[in-house]
């Protein structure tokens, strides 16, 4: 008996044995069914029409039932940059293959530099054989000269980005706050689409160059440098007017600014992070190059409701090269500028939340060329100037010179302002334009130092500028605060008033259409007499107009998001 019980023992644990090692190549071989995915993208043809391939990972179906071709409706397929504008596309696929193809036909003949972008039309709209459906935020780009773009996310764990290029042939997808840390340098290629996650608070997105660090993003008017949401393909799928998607670009600089610290944490950087501080000593710092730059629907809260500014200069200095920027539908402030010496040439704010152009903190930069246009119901001031916050001295004051801007309204509906000088702030003005707004330019007044004695000291002149449809007047007069009596403000309007003529301001209409859609600032009529003489520094330019634009010309044309709505 002893003998058998011995003969049977083995015989179930080699039973046993064999189910768990069944069991387990079992698992190991039939691993969970993966989401599809599309793997790879591929483009022939020439003049209006291609054809694209795009991959799978497996076969696909239009229906969680395992059945169906996909058509058009199970993709959104769109076309960026180039001349040829996608006005057609036709899915060919049979169900449960790997792969689909998408004839595209564009206007005209394409020149290569069109991007076309595939991504499902939903979250419901591809599945594999298990009925699990493709992500929506799947994409495949390619241009029409056979160039595959990729799309690289890039997330920021306190090691910035590194010196590194970012190149027009991917789409980088900005993952939180993103620095570019002090000794990194941030090359991006013209014609390169940054796009931020959307997300508020911590999980703002937004790209920061820190001090001592530096951004060479130099677009062209052929190839501009896209900064917008994640969700804009660029071909309509968010609406122009659409704001506050993700947040917006930040330059830290070492120049010098109007606190006791020397020093700031800019707004909407925790106060941990000592990557978001600003200021020094340096005037002349460089941070690089911000050349053809289009930042479009930023604007994110970051909590009590402080959202980011479209572009956010903190300390910058005036090596820093700044021009032919636009700020489109950005939820707050379209430019605000803290301390320094930023030297900005043809900037366009356009249809933003807050105000346009907000400088605080000893601003005693350059600008030339600025377009604020105000529209849809959306925008505070046009122009929102403070000074500082030194205790000891005041000093630096916030006095820039700013000559030929553009500044136009919501119209006397809406009783916004165009300029504000606040917080003892100066500034010089000169052969602009002001327009289409309820009231005009006021200056504080405080028994304190205030902004009225900067224009006593002469450190606020507004000089040779056109004003027209200024519903209020005086266009220029003051804003009391507590104690100043109703003499002293008469006092000091009516010595605004005498000024106003004596420095060559007149009332004029420079010829502007507006319609509530269509923004034409192209001045019609003349606006090229008594101009005010322009600095002698090597920086501004020395042109006989006022405002922005050249009445034959249109440097905004083509490369902005604004240039539409102005046909």
């Amino acid at each position: 008996m002893m003998h058998r019980r011995l003969l049977v023992f083995p015989s179930i644990v080699i039973i046993m044995v064999f189910f768990l090692l069944e069991s387990g190549c079992k698992e190991k071989n039939d691993p969970e069914p993966l989401n599809p995915e599309m793997t790879g993208i591929s483009i022939s043809g020439q003049g209006p029409t291609f054809d694209v391939v795009v991959e799978f990972n497996q076969g696909v179906y239009r229906s969680a039932a395992m059945s169906g071709d996909l058509n058009e409706q199970s993709f959104v397929v769109g076309s960026s940059g180039g001349i040829g504008k996608l006005i057609n596309y036709v899915v060919t696929h049979t169900a449960g293959q790997k792969s689909a193809s998408i004839r595209v036909v564009f206007d005209q003949d394409a020149n290569g530099d069109e991007v076309i972008s595939v991504t499902p039309a939903d979250a419901n709209s591809i599945f594999n054989k298990d009925g699990r459906a493709m992500n929506a935020a799947e994409i495949r780009s390619i241009s029409t000269s056979g160039i595959e773009h990729q799309v690289i996310t890039v997330k920021d764990s306190g090691t910035g980005t590194g010196t590194t290029t970012w190149t027009a042939n991917n789409f980088y997808i900005l993952d939180g706050f993103v620095f570019v840390n002090e000794g990194q340098t941030l090359t991006i290629e013209p014609g390169t689409v940054i796009k931020g996650k959307s997300g508020q608070g911590t999980n703002a997105s937004a790209l920061i160059v820190a001090r001592g660090g530096k951004i060479m993003a130099e677009g062209t008017e052929e190839h501009p440098i896209i900064f917008t949401s994640e969700n804009d393909n660029l071909d309509g799928s968010v609406g122009d007017l659409e704001e506050g998607l993700w947040g917006g670009v930040i330059i830290l600089g070492k120049a010098i600014v109007n606190t006791d610290e020397g020093e700031k944490q800019i707004e909407g950087i925790p106060e941990s992070e000592n990557r978001g501080l600003y200021g020094g000593n340096n005037d002349e710092d460089d941070s690089g190059i911000i050349r053809y730059v289009s930042i479009r629907h930023g604007g994110t809260d970051i909590g009590e409701g402080n959202e980011i500014n479209g572009l956010t200069l903190g300390a910058v200095g005036s090596n820093t090269t700044i021009e032919f920027v636009e700020v489109f539908a950005n939820k707050d402030d379209g430019v605000e500028i803290f301390g320094g010496k930023a030297q900005l040439k043809n900037i366009i704010v356009a249809f933003c939340g807050d105000d346009s152009f907000d400088y605080d903190l000893g601003y005693s930069g350059k600008g030339q060329f600025w377009v604020a246009v105000q529209g849809f119901g959306k925008g505070d001031k046009l122009g929102e100037h403070d000074g500082g916050y030194n205790t000891a001295s005041n000093q630096p004051y916030s006095i820039p010179e700013i000559f030929n801007v553009s500044y136009v309204g919501l119209s006397s509906g809406y009783g916004k302002r165009i300029i504000s000088f606040r917080a003892n702030s100066g500034g010089h003005y000169a052969n602009s334009i002001f327009y289409h707004q309820a009231y005009g330019i006021d200056i504080e007044l405080l028994k304190t130092e205030c902004s009225f004695d900067r224009f006593k000291n002469n450190d606020l002149t507004i000089k040779n500028n056109i004003f027209y449809s200024i519903n209020f007047f005086p266009i220029l007069g003051v804003m009391a605060g507590e104690g100043i009596s109703e003499q002293e403000i008469n006092d000091a309007n009516a010595e605004l008033s005498v000024y106003f003529t004596d420095a060559q301001n007149v009332i004029s209409d420079p010829g502007f259409m507006l319609d509530g859609l269509t923004f034409q600032i192209i001045p019609t009529n003349n606006v090229s007499e008594n101009l005010a003489p322009y600095p002698a520094d090597g920086w501004f330019e020395e042109v006989n107009y006022k405002g922005a634009f050249n009445p034959v010309g249109n440097w905004a044309d083509g490369w902005t998001l604004f240039s539409k709505y102005m046909n």
